[in-house]
């Protein structure tokens, strides 16, 4: 498919890119986990400070990694709009520039022996621009991405629009109706993209929503919440190694950036190794909507399409928020009734008290504290957890000068036939 990404991409990606890379320029030979830690990167200094910091190691790095899949630098592979709008072909309609249309898609394998289908909305705007998806409830409970996703569709007017933007608000929608992580047969859809037109189920579905829905991006944000009664703080998980994705997550103004190495079978790692730049806005927690995280999501996605000049809008917002380089996850060393004592967002020092567990047979009670300084960017909620629990991500605030602390605790269990790569225990997309 011919990417029509904007030329933001091919000018201000690489420059945005060497803004946030002088930190990773060591990660090459260490290939950290999302559950790794290490450094803060504070992104309150502006544009022109923070570009005079950029040092030559960094410059080697760019060299080094800018390519994609093909081996081919992204910043060359990048191409400019045409002069004129064209039509979106896609799910075998053609969406005609200034209009709007709402589509269907159906998985090649049904669990029912039914059709079920899902709403796939797109807007082709009466200007040349990139193609932006945004995809929502790849886990069937996670609910507040629907709402986003509704707001912001039926929010853009085709004749003001840039590009196209195609929304699809429930891709996993046997796991919705179920108010389910899983598809029925107890398997995570996002472990299985790009999918397989041979494999099981699960790889199939993949197979076909990316072939018939991805394929036709430029770019994506799959949105994402908690798992498991987790609630993340609103934040964009990325590969800041990969300058097209950087120049997504500087888009979504004020919101905690977290590098993070998708996982293989997640749609966010199948897409950008396509050549789809992608990130991951997590918010919130499952099976509840929350709208202050869903004003807070909007809110970010307006601001990037106003970035990549596909809308006009005149965004404001608070100081710019941390990125973290590294973070790792605080586990419960004992089972019982967990009960916090910190919040998302809070602010902690190494050695502060972030909850109890309490046995409630004999009233025993643990403490959990925080190994690092940082901030709470995920925690559970109070509930009945088991050994081993993860129960608050700790985004680490550290000098550059130390060592990279290592998180062990990320689950290797294979899903059923070993497809898809590892399960992450639920504490990632």
């Amino acid at each position: 498919m011919h990417r029509q990404f904007n030329i933001i991409l091919k000018t201000a990606g690489l420059a945005a890119w060497l803004f946030l890379t002088p930190a990773l320029a060591g990660e090459v030979a260490v290939e950290p986990s999302d559950q790794g830690a290490d450094m803060l990167v504070d992104t309150t200094d502006d544009a022109d400070s923070r570009s005079e910091e950029i040092t030559a190691d960094a410059e080697q790095f760019v060299d080094a990694s800018a390519q994609d899949a093909d081996g081919v630098p992204l910043s060359e592979a990048v191409t400019t709009a045409g002069d004129e709008p064209e039509p979106l072909t896609i799910l075998g309609a053609e969406v005609l520039p200034g209009t709007s249309q709402r589509l269907s898609w159906a998985a090649t394998e049904l669990f029912e022996g039914v059709p079920v289908s899902t709403p796939v909305l797109v807007v082709n705007g009466a200007m040349p621009g990139p193609t932006m998806c945004l995809t929502a409830a790849v886990h069937g409970d996670e609910l507040n991405g629907i709402e986003m996703v509704r707001r912001v569709m039926h929010d853009i007017d085709p004749d003001r629009l840039s590009g196209a933007l195609i929304g699809v608000p429930i891709v996993n929608v046997q796991g919705f109706r179920r108010g389910s992580r899983y598809l029925p047969d107890r398997r995570d859809l996002n472990r299985y993209f790009p999918g397989n037109p041979n494999g099981s189920a699960a790889a199939r579905i993949a197979h076909s929503f990316f072939t018939n829905v991805i394929e036709r991006c430029d770019a994506l944000v799959d949105l994402h919440t908690g798992s498991f009664e987790r609630a993340n703080l609103p934040q964009i998980r990325a590969d800041l190694r990969n300058p097209d994705v950087v120049t997504l997550t500087l888009g979504f103004g004020s919101t905690v950036i977290l590098h993070s190495k998708p996982g293989v079978g997640t749609l966010r790692h199948a897409a950008t190794q396509a050549g789809i730049p992608t990130v991951t806005l997590e918010a919130g927690g499952p099976l509840q909507l929350e709208l202050s995280e869903v004003r807070d999501g909007v809110k970010g996605i307006e601001s990037l399409l106003t970035s990549l000049q596909m809308v006009k809008r005149v965004r404001f917002w608070g100081a710019p928020e941390p990125v973290y380089y590294r973070s790792s996850w605080v586990r419960a060393d004992s089972g019982g009734i967990l009960l916090s004592d910190v919040s998302l967002g809070s602010t902690v020092r190494e050695g502060d008290l972030l909850g109890t567990i309490t046995d409630p047979m004999n009233n025993a009670r643990v403490e959990l504290r925080s190994p690092y300084s940082g901030r709470i960017i995920g925690m559970a909620r109070n509930q009945v957890v088991m050994p081993g629990f993860a129960a608050f991500h700790v985004g680490i605030q550290t000098d550059e000068s130390e060592p990279a602390p290592v998180d062990a605790n990320v689950a290797g269990d294979a899903p059923p036939d070993n497809e898809g790569g590892a399960y992450i225990d639920g504490i990632s997309e």
